[in-house]
C-alpha cells in the first residue's frame, strides 16, 4: 500500500476497492480521514507515528473524526506494535458469560481492568485478545456453551476461575 495513492484517490474509487468490507462509503470517508491525518501531519510515516507516546497518539486518533475508542486501540495494538488493550463486543461477551461484567461498565473500565492486571506487553496484549476472540467464537457465543467449554472448572468461583484460568494467578 502506498499513502501517497489513498491520500489522492478518489473516494469513488476507493470506495469500490473496499466495497466488499460492508459500509464502504462510510469506511471511505473514515480511511480517507485518517490517511490525511498521517500524510500531512507526520509526512506520510507510519514510523514517525510510533515515536509519539500511547496516550498522546490515542488521543490524536481519537480527535479524527470516526475513530473511536476500539478503532483508536485497534490502530495502536496491531499496526501500530504499542502495549493497549482492545476492548470489543468478544470481550465483553467474554466478561459477562464468566460473571466478570454485568454491562454498566464503559470502553475505559474494560481497557483498565485487562491493563491493570496483565504485563504491559504488546505481544501479550494481541495474544491474549486473540484467545477471546477464539474462546468467544466457539464457546461464548450469543447463546453460550458453557459446559464444554476449556475454562468450565466445578466448585471454583467464576472470579476465582477467571484468575487461576486466564490471568494465571
Amino acid at each position: 500500500m502506498d499513502l501517497y495513492k489513498l491520500y489522492v484517490i478518489e473516494n469513488s474509487v476507493l470506495s469500490q476497492h473496499i466495497r466488499p468490507s460492508g459500509y464502504y462509503n462510510l469506511k471511505t470517508i473514515r480511511l480517507k480521514n485518517i490517511v490525511k491525518v498521517i500524510y500531512e501531519e507526520y509526512s506520510s510515516s507510519i514510523d514517525n507515528l510510533k515515536e509519539i507516546s500511547v496516550y498522546e497518539l490515542r488521543n490524536k486518533l481519537l480527535d479524527i473524526k470516526g475513530i473511536g475508542e476500539e478503532t483508536a486501540d485497534s490502530i495502536l495494538l496491531y499496526a501500530l506494535d504499542k502495549p493497549v488493550f482492545v476492548v470489543d463486543s468478544y470481550t465483553k461477551r467474554f466478561l459477562k458469560n464468566h460473571g466478570l461484567y454485568d454491562g454498566k461498565y464503559n470502553y475505559g473500565d474494560i481497557r483498565a481492568f485487562f491493563m491493570d492486571n496483565l504485563q504491559s506487553d504488546t505481544y501479550l496484549f494481541n495474544e491474549f485478545h486473540a484467545l477471546i476472540v477464539a474462546l468467544c467464537q466457539k464457546y461464548c457465543l450469543k447463546t453460550p456453551k458453557c459446559e464444554s467449554c476449556p475454562l468450565k472448572e466445578e466448585k471454583i468461583t467464576k472470579k476465582k476461575r477467571f484468575y487461576r484460568k486466564v490471568l494465571g494467578v
